[in-house]
């Protein structure tokens, strides 16, 4: 992984930081560093998420995930941390680029019933996540997903794999019906999860080189270093936050590759959740290149000045020439290739920002490959509890997200509480 941050500083754009202040951010980067390593050696909450490289077993998920190894398709039923990274993982990794990846993470009933309707459940896997086993929305989907599996004459038992804690209804299912079950990691937030039981499941289902994942991400531990000049992951978390400082409050995520589509979206899960408190935090924006050029740019460039601009791509891609045509307008596609082409795109649009001031870091992988992905997850998760250290907010908890849960249960069990009464309260204009 490769952070290019160039275009962030203060002589390309404004919002920008200065060399100067950059070295003196540099002091307070050596000084998160030294906390993240302490909680690291101490498995403390959170940190331990950045010791996943080195506890995750390959061969103890292989071996759970061996009775439904001949699955066609994977259905994981789980929300947010639970389903993100595994969907970014099977997308980008997968021989199918997610195509036989199924994912219900939304209780919408028309798409869990077009999901279930187009699935062949028979040769499919089912993959439920929960830590507690008593999210609503993930119970909720495997309760429908059971249902509709028993209609068809499959037994659910022998096709599904759990992921939860030590205790819960899903564990104490998983115990009842020896149900093939992984535990989430300790002491690790679901967001911070792809790289252990909870991310890797489905790959391991769908033959994905989970070794080289994990080596990928060791490779990245191992760079961890005292200077955002040494560490990839460390520049990126600096130069947001440091931008953040300056205005830069929307963080644009703009992978150049369809199969880095989801990585954006587990981007602005990991970066909303982790840093969105006590009035400070980028509002993630998910964007693709090109396509999203052809419209968002229009605001990155000349709209507000309040947009950093994150750039993604691997290096390598595989060829696919444009044949050549007869015609003056289109002679300068001919003799080259579609990648070649979505490069250009890509240094035109950071050109154009350039040009008009605005921030944008490129960040860059050699090869999407599972090494690469590896390297990629690991350090953005580094970046995030770097910004999280220097911003001073507590990285690992979501107390918005909970409040939320909550509400919800007690609305749907009927209790009175103060969370139902705010429910109950909201403000009302109707416009007819």
């Amino acid at each position: 992984m490769e952070v290019d941050i160039g275009n962030a500083l203060a002589e390309a754009a404004d919002p920008g930081v200065d060399r100067s202040a950059l070295e003196e951010l540099d002091e307070r980067v050596a000084a998160a560093h030294e906390r993240i390593e302490r909680g690291r050696a101490d498995g403390e909450f959170g940190y331990a998420a950045l010791n996943l490289p080195e506890r995750t077993d390959p061969d103890a998920i292989r071996e759970a995930v061996a009775p439904v190894a001949d699955a066609e398709t994977v259905l994981t039923v789980g929300i947010g941390g639970s389903a993100l990274g595994a969907r970014t993982i099977t997308t980008a990794l997968g021989p199918d680029a997610g195509a036989n990846h199924l994912v219900l993470d939304n209780v919408d009933p028309e798409h869990v019933r077009r999901v279930l309707d187009d699935v062949d459940l028979g040769s499919a896997a089912v993959n439920v996540v929960s830590r507690s086993g008593t999210t609503a929305e993930t119970l909720a989907n495997f309760l429908v997903v059971r249902e509709a599996m028993e209609e068809a004459g499959v037994d659910w038992s022998e096709r599904t794999v759990v992921t939860t804690g030590e205790s819960g209804p899903l564990a104490e299912l998983a115990t009842e019906r020896d149900l093939p079950r992984l535990a989430v990691p300790e002491g690790v937030p679901g967001r911070f999860s792809a790289l252990s039981s909870v991310g890797l499941v489905p790959a391991a289902i769908l033959g994905i080189d989970l070794d080289g994942l994990l080596a990928g991400a060791r490779e990245a531990a191992d760079g961890l270093a005292p200077s955002l000049f040494d560490c990839p992951g460390y520049a990126y978390g600096a130069t947001a936050v440091a931008l953040e400082d300056r205005g830069a409050t929307i963080n644009a995520f703009m992978p150049y590759s369809e199969r880095l589509e989801p990585f954006a979206e587990w981007f602005a899960q990991l970066w909303a959740e982790s840093l969105g408190k006590d009035g400070r935090g980028q509002t993630p924006a998910r964007a693709l290149g090109a396509t999203d050029q052809h419209s968002q740019l229009q605001l990155y460039r000349a709209g507000r000045a309040d947009k950093l601009v994150t750039f993604l791509r691997p290096r390598e891609r595989p060829e696919q020439r444009v044949p050549d045509v007869e015609h003056d307008d289109l002679a300068y596609l001919a003799g080259t290739d579609l990648g070649e082409l979505l490069d250009t795109e890509l240094r035109a649009t950071e050109a154009s920002l350039a040009e008009a001031g605005r921030p944008s870091v490129r960040v860059e992988v050699d090869a999407l490959d599972a090494r690469g992905l590896g390297e990629l997850l690991y350090g953005m998760e580094a970046a995030c509890v770097l910004a999280g250290e220097l911003t001073d907010v507590e990285t690992f908890t979501q107390p918005a997200v909970e409040w939320g849960k909550a509400a919800a249960r007690d609305a749907l069990a009927g209790e009175s509480t103060e969370r139902t009464r705010t429910l109950e309260e909201k403000s009302e204009l109707h416009v007819d």
